[in-house]
């Protein structure tokens, strides 16, 4: 099977919205929580969220599109075009039946749905609708906007698997390149649900911090004291490329792919299987899958959304993969900074991985004030402040409501 690498990188987040400052944000440990300003939280149960700051969308598309389509696709549109910069293509010299891609978003055009179905109910229930309703929300619509912006022709379509999207679409685009079905594949995710419909669902759940006095040191993960985790929005994109494709164009190669998988825990909709099953064998798959040996692991960015459960069932599984080669991994979620990203969660915290191949650095989890006696203190969780050390391979690790496991194996080339 054919090799499959990393060329291009675009980030949009809650701590960066430029691939540049969001890996800036992660060496700091920097938190994006804050008050939500996109609309009046002040009854809901959860004040606080990882919002996008200060994005126009008029600096990527025309203003007369920004009304016709969300913010999840804005999202998906701004954080492609930085990688597609980032990659240095030449648009005129590819061959775009070749080229395709494969994007995910977990809820979709949940703002313009809430908005719809608001102006519905005050209109007396005359039924008076956007034209552009049912585009703008449905979930694979950005994948196909950025097919029209840019002309690819290739596969396309979406991946939707709650918090696990955006790593399935990762693993969807490595293997349709493998295979050969295409020589360059843009993918990633984009998530918008900083929305009512979303706090108070989650609310509803008890699945969000509600510690609206300090909201930076709401999402704790591993720490004693998590009570939920912390709503989050933005995008990555990462354009991923036939090896022997982008040696010929001179492209800078920022990692590998080498594995990945998906699997189901079978067990709950929304808790996690407690002894991690799902969780190891899709770990396991995706180093068979590699052809890799735990040991040659150096990193594992986990789900790690800081919830009681998730938490330490995730760490379980990794003690049961790595066996004590666990001791010599860092481990850390870069949650604790970005809030969750659910459908969106996999890109950026993949492009995190390889920024952290990058510059030898590890991502801290941040947050952390009291130890909890269920997990294991031999593991060394990357607490607080960004760690230094040569990162040859990295797991990263989304797991979403429904059971949906996935993994993906990055390496440095």
């Amino acid at each position: 099977m054919k090799r499959v690498v990393v060329t291009g990188l675009g980030a949009l987040t809650p701590i960066g919205n430029t691939l540049a400052a969001y890996t800036e944000g992660l060496k700091n440990g920097v938190s994006g929580a804050d008050k939500i300003t996109l609309f009046d939280a002040s009854l809901f149960k959860t004040q606080f969220a990882c919002e996008v700051k200060g994005f126009q969308p008029e600096d990527f598309m025309e203003k007369r599109e920004v009304r016709r389509v969300d913010r999840f696709t804005q999202f998906a549109l701004a954080s492609t075009a930085e990688a597609i910069n980032h990659s240095g293509l030449d648009l005129d010299q590819i061959d775009k039946t070749r080229v395709g891609v494969v994007w995910a978003s977990g809820i979709g055009g949940l703002a313009t749905l809430e908005k719809e179905v608001e102006d519905f109910a005050l209109g007396n229930g005359i039924p008076k609708h956007n034209p552009f309703l049912i585009p703008k929300m449905i979930s694979d619509i950005a994948a196909g906007m950025i097919s029209m912006q840019y002309g690819f022709m290739g596969v396309n379509y979406a991946t939707v698997s709650a918090c696990a999207s955006s790593s399935h679409a990762i693993m969807n685009a490595f293997d349709h390149i493998r295979i050969g079905r295409a020589d360059i594949i843009v993918t990633g995710g984009s998530e918008a649900t900083v929305t009512k419909t979303a706090v108070g669902g989650f609310n509803s759940m008890k699945a969000l911090s509600e510690r609206n006095d300090d909201p930076k040191t709401a999402s704790r993960p591993f720490d004693y004291e998590r009570d939920g985790f912390v709503l989050g929005e933005g995008a990555g994109a990462l354009i991923l490329e036939e090896y022997e494709h982008a040696v010929r164009r001179g492209a800078t190669i920022y990692a590998e792919v080498v594995g990945a998988a998906a699997t189901a825990d079978a067990h709950h909709i929304t808790a996690p299987h407690p002894e991690g099953i799902g969780v190891i064998n899709v770990m396991n798959i995706a180093l068979s899958d590699a052809g890799m040996n735990p040991e040659d692991i150096d990193y594992v960015n986990v789900h790690g959304t800081s919830t009681p459960l998730g938490d330490v069932a995730e760490l379980k599984a990794i003690r049961h993969v790595f066996g004590d080669h666990a001791y010599n991994l860092n481990i850390s979620s870069t949650k604790s900074m970005t809030g969750h990203l659910l459908g969106a969660a996999g890109a950026v915290e993949a492009i995190a991985s390889i920024m952290a191949m990058q510059d030898d650095f590890i991502p801290p989890t941040i947050n952390h004030f009291t130890d909890d006696p269920n997990i294991d203190p031999r593991l060394n969780l990357t607490f607080n402040e960004a760690q230094h050390r040569k990162v040859r391979a990295v797991i990263s690790n989304t797991f979403g409501f429904g059971g949906h496991n996935a993994s993906v194996i990055l390496k440095k080339i």
